[in-house]
């Protein structure tokens, strides 16, 4: 948590995780340009802090190696110490000023639809450090009971072989189909790939089917869950990718504590 503060309090370091909430997935010759005059290697020191302290991931795509911003630290500070002391004030205040914002952004005629910002790249990816073993946190992803803990109470039913088929159910009798999709790769405990084709909404509907990945990577005695959600529509939805912050969140104190992360009731379906 001391890694994230540090990060943070850097107003170049800010602007570069805002750039890339804008538009994620971008190489450093970029970001470069976008945070001119700063030097390619200034810029190349602040993404380094960045990524000791989780908030940003770098891939290979090809030769390029891109920067994803990882929203799950910023959550971990949320449920840490926005939720336990002012949630009430502090939603309060945000609400007024997405309101404000909101008509500010209106007035300059922003050309993507309410609801939607460019994904760039097509890709998602969120990143978590978990302590436990490989074994411990497949069975977490693929236990049914286990899974609707984190999940907004979805129960995942799937034998997970290669080209199954899976269904997340939920609702309160668990008979509405909110998630459906096949099982590409399976190869426990270090990765599941799987198409996704949400159906909780019209909106998502709209987006056609996706692609999630789970890697699993022992890191000492943790392991690093990644997650990345790709495939998606240059304009896709954030309510589509959107909820991965809180469900790794979520895994994450199931695993280490045992107890559930506190879900907004307009998220459960249990």
């Amino acid at each position: 948590m001391d890694e994230v503060f540090k990060a943070l309090a850097d107003h170049t370091r800010r602007d570069l995780l805002d750039e890339l909430f804008r538009r994620d997935g971008q190489t450093l010759g970029a970001l470069t340009e976008r945070e001119a005059p700063m030097t390619r290697f200034g810029v190349m020191k602040h993404l380094k802090v960045l990524e000791e302290a989780g908030l940003v991931v770098a891939r290979k795509r090809g030769r390029e190696k891109l920067h994803f911003l990882n929203p799950i630290p910023i959550r971990q500070v949320y449920d840490r110490w926005v939720s336990k002391y002012a949630e009430p004030v502090a939603m309060g205040l945000l609400e007024l000023k997405d309101r404000l914002e909101a008509d500010m952004q209106a007035s300059k005629n922003v050309s993507w639809a309410e609801g939607t910002a460019p994904v760039a790249q097509g890709t998602a990816v969120f990143e978590v450090f978990i302590k436990c073993t490989p074994e411990r946190l497949w069975e977490a992803i693929t236990d049914p009971e286990q899974r609707a803990k984190f999940s907004f109470g979805m129960y995942v039913e799937s034998d997970y072989t290669p080209g199954s088929n899976y269904e997340a159910k939920g609702g309160p009798d668990l008979d509405l189909v909110l998630v459906a999709g096949e099982n590409l790769e399976v190869d426990p405990p270090r990765v599941l790939v799987q198409s996704f084709n949400a159906l909780w909404s019209d909106d998502v509907k709209a987006q056609g089917t996706t692609r999630v990945t789970w890697e699993i990577e022992p890191v000492g005695t943790s392991c690093r869950l990644t997650v990345i959600h790709d495939q998606l529509p240059a304009t896709a939805n954030a309510e589509l990718y959107g909820g991965w912050p809180m469900i790794l969140s979520g895994l994450k104190t199931l695993i280490e504590t045992g107890e559930q992360l506190d879900i907004p009731g307009s998220l459960q379906y249990s």
